[in-house]
């Protein structure tokens, strides 16, 4: 699927239920991202069910039930809290607002699920940490660049298997296209709200670093940030670049920006270099410049050889059926609650820390 904005990427449907109608109950609330489209596919396709949705601004709400008819439009924001059927809550506010939603809905006794970034500061970071251990409940996070991409799911696999020994370096390439900003909402560009670009977008290569190395723990050794074209929105980062330093003996490096040209085919040519003792993985996530391969590529280098595996529609995106199943059985399958709050108290230090470089192109 080719858009021409990240905000309304979703992947291709592809259902595998671990539960039976009705079995797991969710909800949707506060649709700021397109993200919670994906999200909310996601969910539905490993069985779960839809039952209401909320959004302070009804025409949202009227334009998420168009595309799931089979939810109810709620009246607030309580009235989805207080259902005793209610296991999940899945939502994508505005950044700065996602963790205070995060604690209601955990104080209301129900699982949380929000899109990335899942918080803005060190501050919300703690109060998120207090309100789970208080509360017993889930604080899930859509770091979708590895979750819901097929070839990173594939490129996990792989690495659990030896493919190419241990892991000794990740780069991250996650860069973006603005599109017309007059389409973009007021939040987008302003800092305190969006959180800067590398507790945003960035959150998720820090995410893909852990994951793909088996750490549990890193240290920020250097971050960089800039505005370099874009004048007329003087907060907005559109520039971001970060070093760490993991605690398996690996190191990781990403990269992320507003840069995407207009020629580009999708809305950003994301891309994840894997470096491992006996061979190296690139993924090509969503498009693969110059062919006509589509999206979803993995490319693996060994002792065998030379491999190109197209992992779309091959793989899954088995996070969303563990995710339930973790939510009714509270174990910790999908992604611990140490991992996702790790990834993001990493993508926190980097914008605190960042050097803002200088030198305009416009």
């Amino acid at each position: 699927m080719a858009v021409s904005e990240g905000a309304n990427y979703a992947p291709d449907s592809m259902p595998k239920p671990v539960v039976e109608p009705g079995e797991f109950v969710f909800a949707a609330m506060h649709l700021d991202h397109g993200h919670i489209g994906g999200m909310t596919q996601g969910l539905l396709d490993a069985g779960a069910t839809l039952k209401w949705v909320y959004d302070p601004q009804p025409e949202r709400a009227a334009a998420f039930k168009e595309q799931f008819p089979q939810v109810t439009v709620a009246s607030s924001e309580e009235e989805v809290l207080a259902d005793p059927e209610v296991h999940l809550v899945a939502a994508a506010a505005i950044p700065v607002d996602r963790a205070p939603l995060g604690i209601r809905v955990m104080e209301a006794g129900k699982d949380y699920f929000t899109d990335k970034t899942p918080l803005t500061t060190h501050e919300q970071l703690a109060e998120a940490k207090a309100a789970v251990e208080r509360t017993g409940r889930k604080y899930a996070v859509y770091y979708s660049e590895r979750i819901h991409v097929e070839a990173a799911v594939l490129a996990g696999q792989l690495i659990d298997r030896g493919a190419i020994g241990k892991v000794l370096q990740v780069q991250g390439m996650g860069p973006h296209r603005i599109g017309d900003p007059a389409t973009r909402p007021d939040w987008f560009f302003e800092r305190a709200r969006y959180g800067g670009i590398l507790t945003d977008i960035g959150s998720h290569n820090f995410e893909q670093m852990l994951a793909f190395t088996g750490s549990d723990d890193a240290e920020l050794l250097s971050s960089s940030i800039g505005n370099f074209g874009n004048p007329e929105h003087p907060e907005l980062d559109d520039y971001g670049d970060a070093h760490i330093a993991l605690s398996s003996g690996a190191t990781g490096f990403v990269r992320v920006d507003w840069f995407t040209p207009k020629g580009l085919g999708t809305w950003g040519d994301g891309r994840t270099f894997i470096l491992g003792t006996e061979g190296y993985i690139e993924l090509r996530k969503y498009i693969d410049v110059t062919t006509d391969n589509g999206g979803g590529q993995v490319i693996l280098v060994d002792g065998e050889g030379e491999h190109r595996i197209k992992a779309s529609g091959q793989v899954g995106h088995p996070f969303f059926g563990e995710l339930i199943l973790d939510v009714l059985n509270r174990t910790e399958n999908a992604m611990t609650q140490a991992h996702a709050f790790k990834a993001v108290e990493l993508a926190l230090d980097a914008q605190k820390h960042a050097r803002e470089l200088t030198g305009r192109t416009a």
